[in-house]
C-alpha cells in the first residue's frame, strides 16, 4: 500500500515484482514528486490524451485516473510481464485496465500518427546508452503528433521563478529526482541537437517542445 498526494485518493495497492533487467518492477521515488508537481498543476491535463513513458509499475498513471480521471495510456518496454503486472495493479485498484503499448524505444513506434498532446515520465534517465533511442521515440511523438480534436488543457506553466511558460502540445514532461549530472546532461544535449526544446520548471521537472 503507497500513498499518493490527493485527500481522497491517498492509497493505491502496487504489486512490484521481484527483478527485472530494465528495473521496471519497481516504483521508484520520482513517482511521488511527480505526482505532487502534476496534482499542483493538474489544469495541463485536463481535456488531454495523455501517454506515459517508461510505465513500470502502472502507479503514476493509476493514480492519475483515479484522481482525475485522465484520458492516459501506458507504455514501457516490448515486455509481456510488464505489461500483465500494470493490468494486474489497475485491478487492483478498482480501474478497467489502462490502455497499453509494448514499445522499446528506439523501435518504429506502434501508432502510425501518435495523438497524445502530453507524454510524461519520471526517473527514465538511469541507462546512458538508452538515451539516443529514447530520444528517436520522443523525436516520434512529438513530431509526428496529430491533433485530435480541439483540447481545453491551460496554455501556460508557472516555473520556478515565476514566470508564465507556454505549454502547447504536443509537450514532454519529465521528472527526475536526482540532480542533472554530467551523464544526464547528455540526454538534454542530444533532444536540443533533435530540434527539440529544453525547459527546466522547477522542482526537478523539465518541459520538453519541438522548437518553435
Amino acid at each position: 500500500m503507497i500513498t499518493f498526494p490527493k485527500n481522497d485518493i491517498q492509497k493505491l495497492c502496487v504489486r512490484e515484482f521481484s527483478c527485472h533487467e530494465l528495473n521496471a518492477n519497481l516504483l521508484w521515488p520520482g513517482t511521488f514528486s511527480f505526482a505532487t508537481w502534476l496534482v499542483k498543476n493538474r489544469s495541463i491535463l485536463d481535456g488531454q490524451r495523455i501517454l506515459e513513458l517508461g510505465s513500470g509499475t502502472g502507479t503514476l498513471a493509476i493514480f492519475l485516473r483515479k484522481a482525475f480521471g485522465v484520458d492516459i495510456t501506458t507504455s514501457d518496454y516490448d515486455d509481456k510481464e510488464i505489461e500483465e503486472n500494470i493490468a494486474y495493479n489497475c485491478k487492483a485498484n478498482n480501474l478497467d485496465v489502462l490502455p497499453h503499448i509494448r514499445h522499446t524505444w528506439g523501435d518504429p513506434f506502434p501508432v502510425s500518427r501518435p495523438d497524445w498532446d502530453v507524454v510524461i515520465a519520471s526517473d527514465i534517465l538511469l541507462y546512458v546508452k538508452q538515451y539516443e533511442n529514447l530520444v528517436k521515440t520522443l523525436s516520434f511523438l512529438l513530431k509526428e503528433y496529430k491533433q485530435n480534436g480541439q483540447k481545453a488543457g491551460c496554455t501556460t506553466i508557472t516555473d520556478k521563478s515565476g514566470t508564465q511558460v507556454p505549454a502547447r502540445s504536443p509537450m514532454f514532461l519529465m521528472s527526475w529526482r536526482r540532480r542533472i549530472g554530467k551523464d544526464q546532461s547528455i540526454f538534454f544535449t542530444r533532444c536540443e541537437n533533435a530540434g527539440l526544446e529544453v525547459q527546466h520548471l522547477g522542482d526537478l521537472v523539465y518541459l520538453i517542445n519541438n522548437k518553435s
